[in-house]
């Protein structure tokens, strides 16, 4: 089938999978579950088939550790998807109700969006979770993973498609993209999808908006931060950043710059430093961080780059200002904490730090779906649109303005036969 019909298709079964109801899709879900669990031995040996094709070609460390897809992983997938089915079904929800006139009933609705493209990267759990996310909202979905998952992400996608049309879901709404050239075509099908996800760099994402006219949820690059006040509690702050930088380097949410009030750093910076050596984290610093510890020396374009490695840039701050001016001049709008006991400076940061996420006393790694309570996520969104952060279902929603009348028409309002009433109502739409 190629991307066109694809795209056809999907578009077709979007609107039969706005109809279903939460428990069926639930169902659906369960089945997934059960079926990734019984067929876990196939989809290892399909990831050991990427892991070793990719180890043939040099990919990256990082990038390696995101793709496998072992028996924990698919465990944790399996998990994400039994807290999603417990999770309310976002559609058909009343959000806003208006007695527009005796008889006239105004509801805004939720529904889903449609059919959404997603573009993400080596990282064979991010096909599971944003699939069963996009069936729970009732979305179709394209999905392109990474070259380098190939294998896997065909027996996911397979499993996935198979087990939720043996639960009544209509065939079509989860399809799999495998090339470049399927990526262009998608990005001229305005006709036929409704929003675009791309998780990337910010120069993959700019290409993708430049190059379509269909609305793009944009996920770029987590340069993520954490400061550390002359008002932290430095033991905390040690064990926060160390969990930041370290609990798992290969993804957006790991911290990548490390700013330190300068006031602290001499006694703040040694002790980080015995941490992480013990982590075997490469740290670089600027100027005023070499005079204190040995680090190799940093360079302008650290402060803009994700590093995903055990690699800490580090920067010295007068003040709790001159962070958050750091921290917006260089992030790129995904996720910055702050360490400090000082409740106003933490307020100060958390209103004008310009991200997605902003953290007070805890490590940027928090910054998920799954651990905000989303059941999972399609990714971070770092674009000021509807949806910001990591994107769960409500993201993955939208809405219908329905209208209950009787009979009225606008020519009894326009010659004051009848007048509006605009009263405010806690009704839900009744049908």
């Amino acid at each position: 089938m190629n991307i066109i019909e694809m795209a056809a298709k999907a578009k077709e079964a979007s609107i039969k999978l706005s109809a279903i109801n939460g428990d069926k899709k639930n169902k659906a879900l369960e089945r997934i579950a059960i079926k990734l669990e019984e067929r876990k031995n196939e989809i290892i040996e399909a990831n050991k088939e990427d892991i070793q094709r990719s180890e043939k070609e040099n990919l990256a460390a990082p990038l390696l550790k995101r793709l496998k897809f072992d028996e924990n992983k698919i465990k944790d997938v399996i998990d994400g998807i039994k807290s999603l089915i417990g999770l309310e079904d976002p559609v058909g929800k009343t959000i806003h109700s208006t007695v527009l006139d005796d008889g006239l009933e105004l509801f805004r609705v939720t529904c889903p969006i449609g059919v959404i493209g997603i573009i993400f990267e080596s990282r064979p759990d991010a096909l599971v979770q944003i699939s069963t996310l996009c069936l729970k909202s009732g979305n179709s979905v394209l999905l392109k993973g990474g070259s380098e998952a190939r294998e896997t992400n065909r027996i996911l996608t397979k499993v996935i498609n198979e087990a939720s049309i043996e639960a009544g879901m209509p065939d079509g709404w989860i399809s799999q993209m495998e090339t470049r050239s399927d990526v262009s075509e998608m990005l001229k099908m305005d006709g036929y999808i409704d929003l675009i996800i791309p998780r990337g760099s910010n120069e993959f994402v700019r290409h993708i908006m430049n190059n379509s006219k269909i609305p793009v949820m944009g996920h770029a690059d987590g340069i993520c931060h954490c400061y550390v006040d002359n008002d932290a509690d430095l033991e905390m702050a040690v064990k926060v950043v160390a969990d930041s930088k370290t609990q798992y380097v290969a993804v957006c949410n790991a911290t990548e710059t490390l700013l330190v009030n300068e006031d602290i750093a001499k006694v703040f910076l040694p002790a980080l430093k015995v941490e992480m050596d013990k982590r075997q984290v490469e740290l670089i610093g600027c100027e005023n961080t070499q005079k204190i510890i040995s680090v190799k020396p940093a360079v302008e374009e650290d402060w803009k780059t994700e590093y995903l490695d055990y690699v800490l840039s580090i920067k010295l701050v007068k003040d709790v200002d001159e962070a958050i001016a750091h921290i917006n001049k260089y992030g790129s709008g995904h996720t910055d904490a702050i360490i400090t006991k000082d409740k106003a400076k933490a307020a100060a940061f958390m209103s004008l730090v310009d991200s997605g996420n902003v953290f007070w006393n805890c490590s940027t790694r928090f910054s998920d779906g799954f651990r905000y309570g989303f059941g999972a996520e399609v990714g971070i969104s770092t674009s000021k649109i509807h949806a910001r952060g990591p994107v769960g279902l409500d993201g993955l929603i939208i809405y219908k303005y329905k209208l209950i009348g009787n009979g009225q028409t606008v020519e009894e309002y326009s010659k004051h036969i009848r007048t509006f009433k605009h009263r405010m109502s806690d009704k839900n739409f009744p049908l």
